[in-house]
């Protein structure tokens, strides 16, 4: 289920990028991404971007078959990196991605690496990846970092989703088993998620029990738990190391 239209969507992974961009006026391309170790602010803008080309070759294309993603991980350290011209670069990418994504319209079939098969799972995957990635660069050049509740309601629910696919349960470590309950409660909406992992796989629930382990924050702050950021915001008490193997094997389809 996606709690955001097709069109916010395209709306979204520019105003995103927008966002980003702004945060490269004045800063140092070479700044390191402390969320991100070992790549620093112009591999992270080049990654993004890569993401955002990968995503619009698959669907300007109507590709039904996996489409190499090598602009998105083909991020070597460069030096002397123009931060005007990553910027630019960057948001034409965007644009492209949006208008190619318009043109093929949310029902277009076309090939995904998660379930969905349609443009409209680009539209979401790319509105959430950049989000992060605007958290991540926020971080490395020291400036504040803010998400609308529904934008950021929208990408937990992508993230829990996954994390009741069976890549996420089955096999080593287990994940499974008695009285293994994660709670996630924002402090600054009416969101609360448990995930109940004492059954044959993770199931979603929003009632009022008690966990083994429980997280308070921010949706901010919890969305960028679940992404594996640094926290320092969020409240944890109980199971810790429940908590840390559920956001490791959930987080399977980030790696």
């Amino acid at each position: 289920m996606t709690l955001l239209g097709f069109d916010r969507y395209r709306a979204e992974i520019v105003e995103q990028t927008d966002l980003l961009r702004a945060y490269l006026g004045g800063a140092a391309p070479a700044a390191p991404v402390p969320s991100c170790p070992g790549w620093n602010l112009g591999q992270l803008v080049r990654h993004l971007g890569g993401a955002h080309g990968w995503a619009e070759m698959v669907v300007r294309t109507r590709s039904t078959e996996p489409v190499p993603d090598d602009p998105v991980n083909d991020v070597p350290r460069r030096t002397g990196e123009d931060p005007a011209t990553l910027s630019t670069r960057l948001g034409d990418g965007a644009r492209r991605l949006a208008d190619a994504l318009r043109k093929a319209g949310p029902d277009r079939p076309v090939w995904t690496p998660g379930p969905g098969e349609t443009a409209l799972w680009w539209a979401r995957r790319m509105t959430h990846e950049t989000v992060v990635h605007r958290a991540d660069a926020a971080l490395a050049v020291g400036a504040a970092f803010h998400l609308d509740e529904d934008v950021a309601l929208d990408a937990l629910d992508e993230w829990l989703t996954y994390s009741t696919l069976p890549e996420a349960y089955e096999g080593e470590p287990a994940l499974l088993g008695p009285g293994r309950t994660v709670c996630l409660q924002a402090t600054d909406a009416d969101a609360r998620w448990l995930a109940d992992l004492t059954g044959d796989a993770p199931v979603l629930r929003d009632t009022g029990r008690q966990a083994a382990v429980e997280v308070r924050g921010t949706l901010a702050d919890l969305l960028l738990l679940v992404y594996g950021r640094p926290v320092p915001g969020v409240r944890v008490t109980g199971d810790t190391s429940l908590l840390d193997l559920w956001l490791k094997r959930s987080g399977f389809w980030l790696r």
